[in-house]
C-alpha cells in the first residue's frame, strides 16, 4: 500500500479519501477506516509514501483509544476488518484499518498546546498571543506553558490550509455548550496522555483531536489519537527550552521541506527515500516507547 497509488478496495464503497485515511461504507452505522502510508505536510499530500506508516499510526491510535476510553468514548466498534472485506483484500487493510462508528463530525480541529512551538511560537513572537490567548512575556521557543491551552482551528478540505480560530469563533461555529465540552475533553485527554508519555520519556508538545457526535448526541473521539501525525512528540532527554527540539513525528520531514525553500503549495518537492525512512524510524520509535512493556 503506497502513497497516492493506494489500491482502492472493491468489496466496499469508498465514501471519502482524506489526507491520510480512506473511508469505506460498511452499513448505515459503520465504516472501515484505512490508514495509508500517505504523508500530509503543510496540508499538501506528498507524492512519496512513508514506509509502513499506516500500520504504525493505527497501532498508536488503538493504544491511546484503549488507554483513554474512560475519559471519552471513541469511534471503535469492536468489530474486526477481516469480517467486512473480502479475503483477497485483507492484505491491503490488515494492521492498518479499524471498523469505526459513523458519526456526525464536529467541524473544528481540537488542538491542545502544552508548549510553545510551531505556528504558536511564531504568533507569540509577533503579538505575545497564541490564537488570541494572551501569554506571559518572556517565554522562549519550546517553553512549557503554565497550563495547556485549547487553540481550535477550522477543518479545511484536502489541499486547503486549516485556519487557527479563537474559542469565541469556535463557539459560534458549533454552539457554546458543545465548544466547552470539546475544549474540556481535549484538555483532559492531553493531560492524561502527557502524564503517561512522560513516564516513557516523551514530551507531548501539542496535539490535535477530532470529535464526532453519535445519534444520541454523545461526544465521541474519532479519526486518530495522539499519533506522530496529529502531535508533536519530543524526546525528554534532549529537550531544552529555547531550541526546536528533535521530534518523533513528521516534524522531521516538515523541517526538511522548509529547508528546501518550498513555498508550501502543490506540488511538494520529491522527498528522498533516506528522509522518508528516517521519518518512518521516528514513528516506529514513538510506538515502541509508548507501548513496550
Amino acid at each position: 500500500m503506497t502513497g497516492n497509488t493506494t489500491p482502492t478496495l472493491t468489496s466496499l464503497k469508498k465514501i471519502y479519501s482524506g489526507k491520510v485515511r480512506d473511508l469505506y461504507e460498511i452499513d448505515a452505522k459503520r465504516m472501515l477506516m484505512v490508514a495509508t502510508d500517505r504523508l500530509s505536510a503543510f496540508d499538501v499530500i506528498l507524492d512519496e509514501p512513508i514506509p509502513e506508516k499506516g500500520k504504525i499510526l493505527t497501532a498508536i491510535s488503538n493504544f491511546w483509544f484503549d488507554k483513554l476510553k474512560d475519559i471519552v468514548p471513541n469511534h471503535l466498534t469492536g468489530d474486526v476488518p477481516a469480517d467486512v472485506v473480502s479475503a483477497a483484500e485483507l492484505p491491503l487493510v490488515d494492521g492498518r484499518s479499524v471498523v469505526a462508528k459513523r458519526l456526525k463530525p464536529v467541524p473544528v480541529e481540537a488542538i491542545v498546546r502544552g508548549y510553545l512551538a510551531g505556528s504558536g511560537w511564531k504568533e507569540y513572537q509577533q503579538s505575545g498571543t497564541v490564537c488570541g490567548i494572551q501569554l506571559p512575556a518572556g517565554l522562549q521557543e519550546a517553553s512549557k506553558l503554565a497550563e495547556p491551552i485549547f487553540t481550535p482551528s477550522t477543518k479545511a478540505a484536502v489541499g486547503d490550509h486549516d485556519e487557527n480560530i479563537s474559542f469565541e469563533r469556535c463557539a459560534e461555529e458549533v454552539g457554546q455548550e458543545l465548544a466547552e465540552k470539546v475544549r474540556d475533553t481535549a484538555i483532559a485527554l492531553y493531560k492524561a496522555a502527557s502524564e503517561y508519555a512522560a513516564s516513557r520519556g516523551i514530551i507531548i508538545c501539542d496535539t490535535k483531536f477530532e470529535f464526532g457526535l453519535d445519534e444520541d448526541g454523545t461526544l465521541v473521539l474519532m479519526d486518530e489519537a495522539l499519533t506522530p501525525d496529529s502531535s508533536r512528540f519530543w524526546p525528554a532527554d534532549s529537550y531544552a527550552e529555547g531550541t526546536n527540539p528533535p521530534s518523533f513525528d513528521k516534524q522531521f520531514v516538515r523541517d526538511w521541506l522548509e529547508a528546501t525553500g518550498w513555498n508550501k503549495t502543490p506540488p511538494a518537492p520529491a522527498v528522498p527515500l533516506e528522509v522518508r525512512q528516517k521519518t518512518a524510524d521516528k514513528y516506529r520509535e514513538a510506538l515502541t516507547r509508548l507501548t513496550e512493556a
